[in-house]
């Protein structure tokens, strides 16, 4: 909290605050009213549920930076919303400006729903105001139509989900398709054998841990990536466990449910969805972040997500994309000399074709790896599982996937290329994965007549940070990319 603001102990969080701005307004005057208005109830900025603005400013960096600094969502609505609201005065050169006479105290009505009040008239800096609004009853949810940016969104929706239908052309999940080969598949079959015999996980342990140089006590072999997060969600106590989104979702599902409170941290696509230094609070015990980052497909400098290692955090990187990246070069498997725990996580699932076959593992200290293990269930992971941990971490394997890497990026090139062609349609940042997320107003319903043209791709309003005209992309052969830049075309 900022020295000087009110510190009177809030109840449960409940208040929407409504907050009007200047472009290139600094979180640190935005914080400075919405600090005036709690402090004229007698409240401090544990009171506030919601933070809410026009649509147009809610990519503000400064606006960005106050809702993390107060840990709570943030969601806009479109002018003329605002502008049907019924609030006490307003002004008419903002009206003229953005097309409703009070930001402040609209959003913060707007958002509390039907039935709230707005405790006090907006206080105002020199360049930005505040307001406050209490529900009728329940803590406020954005109501349909504001663009959500950083609500709570369905954070166990995942890819799958988009192609359970029969007959689609799979765009939404990032599985290489042609997967597993045919050599993989056979020696998957042999282990049929041994399946009276209880798994044994020694020789994938080895043969892991020898693959990026690492002891052996330094991996925990897992069923998927996805167990690794419920482990260390169950397995740590943070203090203030924080999350970069967009990201995979299930690291922050895992935390929650594990009755942890979780910090989001939202890059924006301003900036290309990169890490700014800073963005991280200092007090962070407990950081996860993606390399490269599903969806954004960002793929982030090694150097600065080492500089988030410090004495006494946690920093767990989810690089179970990162054999997507031709020689893996921004990977920090390998390094072990980092402060505080630094944990990486690996899949085998995407490059492989194993989503069914549940496999990953956790390279990270020998002490947190043991105690990780001490809460797994008794041989977690099978037999024909262990086989594929081990025979893809061999030479061989790795030099196919490095192969199939290259092949992909061709073919991202490829679709970003046509994707370049498409009206309206921005792809921001650098892609560096097997996927490329989009923006293109209307997605949804673009979404809809693409399922009906026989395409399925990933909506994007499940990603905290983004919105409904969001799409992630798989990055396909380009026959097939060029059906669905037609179709794409079409659907426009």
């Amino acid at each position: 909290m900022a020295d000087g603001a009110p510190r009177t102990p809030a109840c449960a969080p409940h208040l929407v605050l409504g907050l009007g701005l200047r472009r290139g307004t600094p979180a640190a005057e935005l914080l400075r009213a919405a600090d005036a208005a709690l402090a004229a109830h007698g409240l401090d900025r544990t009171a506030v549920a919601l933070v809410a603005t026009l649509d147009g400013k809610l990519f503000e960096p400064g606006l960005q930076a106050a809702a993390r600094e107060l840990g709570v969502p943030l969601t806009g609505h479109p002018a003329a919303v605002l502008a049907a609201a019924k609030v006490p005065g307003g002004s008419a050169r903002v009206a003229a400006a953005v097309g409703t006479p009070s930001v402040a105290e609209a959003a913060a009505l707007v958002s509390a729903g039907p039935g709230a009040r707005l405790l006090a008239p907006r206080t105002a800096t020199a360049a930005a105001t505040a307001a406050l609004a209490a529900p009728p009853a329940a803590p406020p949810a954005p109501p349909p139509g504001g663009q959500q940016v950083n609500q709570q969104p369905d954070l166990r929706h995942h890819g799958d989900a988009e192609v359970r239908s029969a007959g689609l052309v799979d765009l939404a999940v990032n599985v290489r398709t042609g997967t597993p080969p045919p050599w993989l598949r056979a020696h998957l079959a042999a282990t049929l054998a041994d399946l009276a015999a209880y798994p044994d996980g020694t020789a994938a342990r080895a043969a892991v841990a020898a693959r990026h140089g690492r002891p052996a006590e330094e991996v925990l072999l897992t069923a998927g990536a996805a167990e690794a997060f419920v482990l260390l969600a169950r397995v740590l106590r943070p203090r203030r466990a924080t999350v970069v989104h967009p990201q995979f979702t299930e690291p922050e599902a895992a935390l929650r449910d594990a009755g942890h409170p979780v910090h989001r941290v939202l890059l924006t696509p301003e900036h290309g969805f990169r890490l700014p230094p800073g963005a991280v609070p200092e007090d962070a015990d407990l950081v996860v972040v993606g390399n490269p980052t599903n969806p954004t497909s960002v793929l982030h400098p090694a150097a600065a997500l080492a500089e988030l290692a410090r004495p006494g955090r946690t920093l767990v990187v989810d690089e179970a994309f990162i054999d997507t990246d031709p020689g893996e070069s921004q990977s920090l498997a390998a390094v072990r000399d980092l402060p505080g725990e630094v944990v990486v996580l690996r899949s085998l699932t995407k490059t492989w074709g194993l989503a069914g076959l549940r496999i990953g593992y956790l390279l990270a200290p020998a002490p947190l790896v043991a105690a990780l293990a001490a809460a797994q269930p008794l041989w977690p992971v099978s037999t024909p599982a262990l086989a594929a941990a081990e025979i893809c971490s061999a030479p061989a394997a790795l030099a196919e996937a490095d192969r199939a890497a290259r092949t992909t990026a061709a073919h991202r090139a490829h679709l970003l290329a046509g994707l370049a062609t498409v009206p309206g349609l921005r792809v921001h940042g650098t892609p560096a994965s097997s996927f490329v997320l989009v923006h293109l107003p209307g997605a949804a319903a673009v979404r809809t007549r693409l399922r009906e043209a026989g395409y399925a791709v990933r909506r994007g309003d499940t990603f905290p940070g983004l919105g409904p005209d969001w799409l992630r992309i798989a990055v396909r052969d380009p026959a097939t990319t060029d059906a669905f830049l037609a179709a794409l075309h079409e659907a426009l």
